[in-house]
């Protein structure tokens, strides 16, 4: 009848008791390929953001005339339908998994690698870019296309709801036990952080469906690790994701201050540490910041 929450009692004779173990985890079964195959949906749709967020920038600078106004209304059109297919898949449950021992990716290659892609849109709005901490291999328990999926996720957001030629940074911090990944801006910050890490809620401006950051914060958390929004030394907003190398939840009372005191004394390590304590979170961060 379609009820997925239906299992039997694993009671009985024994024939029938395995029977039944067999039937719940059938059950179960069921329930999480269906909310796997929703989150799929959801995920790949919103990968399909990034190039959309470059067609409707270079479209906007196409100027006046037919051909400039039906590609403008394609990729609004496009962007639309994407949506709806977020909308439509976001209320899944997330079924993201940790890379299995050995596996993962170099995060700082997958930095180098987004950031190459970006950068060209960059240079064309005029914006200042910088990448730190991505030098030298940075192994993480993820895999290559969640990690790439989450940096261009935020990085979209920030072409998508910044203005033309704000500038923005990514920084990457190797520690002993974990590895954090800051992205940061020079706008206006988000007014709401809670708002724009719930499911699907996003920051409620410019047509947000809030899937990026739960994005983000699912790969993150398959690790045992977390993400947190504050504000950048750059002037606008920062996330900060945490990703937990040994697999334990993140320690409780740790900020990004802990981590930074663990890394070497190199010039770039110095500066990040610079950065996090002159870092002036916003009153929701500062709450439990120290994670």
């Amino acid at each position: 009848e379609g009820r997925l929450g239906a299992r039997v009692p694993e009671e009985g004779p024994d024939e029938l008791r395995r029977a039944a173990v067999a039937f719940n985890s059938m059950a179960d079964q069921v329930v999480q390929l269906l909310a796997n195959e929703r989150e799929l949906a959801a995920d790949l749709s919103h990968r399909l953001r990034t190039p959309l967020t470059v067609l409707r920038l270079n479209a906007a600078s196409l100027g006046d005339g037919p051909a400039a106004e039906q590609t403008r209304a394609a990729v609004e059109q496009l962007e639309r339908e994407v949506d709806t297919i977020i909308r439509t898949a976001r209320d899944a449950k997330p079924q993201t998994a940790a890379a299995g021992p050995g596996a993962g990716c170099d995060a700082a290659e997958v930095v180098r690698e987004r950031m190459g892609f970006w950068s060209a849109l960059a240079e064309d709005e005029g914006r200042k870019w910088r990448v730190a901490g991505a030098d030298r291999p940075v192994r993480i328990p993820v895999a290559r296309a969640d990690l790439a999926a989450s940096l261009d996720a935020l990085l979209g957001n920030v072409f998508r709801h910044t203005a033309e030629g704000t500038a923005f940074a990514v920084d990457l911090h190797n520690g002993e036990d974990a590895v954090i990944v800051l992205v940061s801006d020079a706008g206006a910050g988000i007014a709401d952080p809670e708002a724009a890490m719930a499911r699907g809620r996003g920051s409620g401006t410019d047509g947000s469906t809030g899937l990026g950051l739960d994005i983000v914060r699912r790969m993150a958390e398959s690790t045992g690790g977390d993400v947190r929004i504050g504000a950048s030394v750059l002037g606008g907003t920062e996330v900060r994701i945490w990703i937990q190398l040994d697999g334990r939840t993140a320690p409780a009372r740790r900020g990004h201050r802990g981590a930074v005191r663990r890394r070497g004394q190199g010039r770039t390590q110095a500066r990040a540490k610079t950065q996090t304590q002159t870092s002036a979170p916003s009153p929701a961060v500062r709450a439990g910041r120290d994670h």
